[in-house]
Order: C-alpha cells, then structure tokens, then sequence
C-alpha cells in the first residue's frame, strides 16, 4: 500500500491539492489531511481508492516511498465501448493538465456514428465546464457537417490534397491515432515528444487552412 509520503508527493507531482484529491475520490479533505499528518490509520480499502485516482492520472508508486510520472504508455481503444473510454480518458487527462486540444483529418459523421450524441453531448457539457480548454479541428475543406457550436471549438477546412482518412487528436501530452474500420481502433500514445511533432504538424495545416462557417447553434 502507499504511505502519507507518497500521497503528499504525488499530489505534488500533479498539482493537486486536498480538496483536489478528495473530489475524485469522495474522502472528505479532512480526512485526506489527518491521513497525511500520520493523525488517522486508514483503512487498506481507503488507500486502495487514494492509489488508484493517482494511477489513473499517470502516477507510478516505486519501492522506498519513490513515485513518478509514467510516461512512453500506449493503450488501445477498441469498438463502441472503447470508443467512449476513449473520450473517458481525454476528460481525464484534460481536468488533469488543461490546455489546447487539437483534432486534425475530421470526418465528424464517424465521430457520432461510433460516440452517439447522447454521449456526445454529455462529453461537450463536461468539458465546457473544466477551465483553460481550447479545441481546433480541422476539417476536409467543404465539409459542412459539424457537432461542436463554436463556443465549444474553432473549425478550419484543411486543403483536401493534404486531408488525410486517418484522424489524430492531441491532448494533455497525449497522441491519439484514430482508425475507423468495420469498428473503430483508437492508439493512445502518452509520449509528449511524439504529442509535440504532432502539435507542430497541426499548426503548420491550421496556418494555412481557411476560416470554417459553423453555423451550429448554441444549446443553452
């Protein structure tokens, strides 16, 4: 099991403060306070909880009260159901390190195929929530069929000699490569190297791509 050390670093690494632990694990802040001033001996299922909300965020728990940041991860997302963990881990990651979310190659009647707008929506109203996102997508140019209204994210039509069928979204330090067959293979990859190229090949075909005319409306 963790010790109080681990907890007190982990959230160090993470930026998290009690009150920030206790939301994603429903342990009162006080009670995460007096575990870590050594003032209560929980439970191992109390641990077990507090671990698991730090592993879901990418920390690793080493011998000799030693943690770090996992990185070089690759999880793969499969079918309906993993089509929606995926879009689970992107709200995690993002609620975790905000920051700009770039979409590139996007055919969005996929994207609801596979999501559905029940949980599309439910998706967009939870992000529209956290605070320091942005999102771009780039679009096939002509391509008038959009989900998000344009206070949720920008859109830009991609020159189509450059459009590619195969999808990445970049978020946090995140790369995703989507790939949709008879059902959808998602291939996360947590190395923020690869996450940068990618990033920097977004910015390249957003510099030159035209301005979208989204005219989806605002859902109040």
């Amino acid at each position: 099991m963790i010790t109080t050390a681990q907890i007190r670093g982990a959230r160090g690494i993470l930026n998290w403060s009690q009150g920030d632990l206790s939301e994603r694990t429903d342990i009162s802040a006080t009670s995460i306070g007096s575990i870590e001033n050594g003032l209560t001996q929980p439970r191992e299922s109390t641990l077990a909880i507090i671990q698991k909300s730090f592993e879901d965020a990418g920390i690793e728990f080493l011998p000799n009260d030693g943690i770090r940041k996992k990185t070089g991860e690759v999880k793969i997302f499969q079918g309906r159901a993993g089509f929606w963990d995926f879009y689970e881990d992107i709200y995690k990651t993002l609620a975790d390190t905000p920051g700009e979310v770039v979409v590139s190659n996007v055919d969005e009647r996929k994207f609801e195929k596979w999501l559905g707008v029940e949980n599309l929506d439910t998706h967009v109203a939870r992000v529209k929530k956290l605070e320091g996102i942005t999102y771009k997508i780039l679009l096939r140019e002509g391509d008038d069929y959009f989900l998000a209204t344009p206070d949720f994210g920008e859109y830009k039509w991609m020159p189509t000699a450059f459009f590619s069928s195969v999808p990445f979204y970049v978020y946090g330090q995140k790369l995703a490569i989507l790939l949709f067959d008879a059902e959808p293979t998602v291939i996360v990859l947590d190395y923020p190297s690869v996450a940068e190229a990618y990033r920097a090949q977004f910015q390249a075909f957003w510099e030159i791509s035209k301005n979208a005319i989204n005219n989806t409306k605002i859902k109040k």
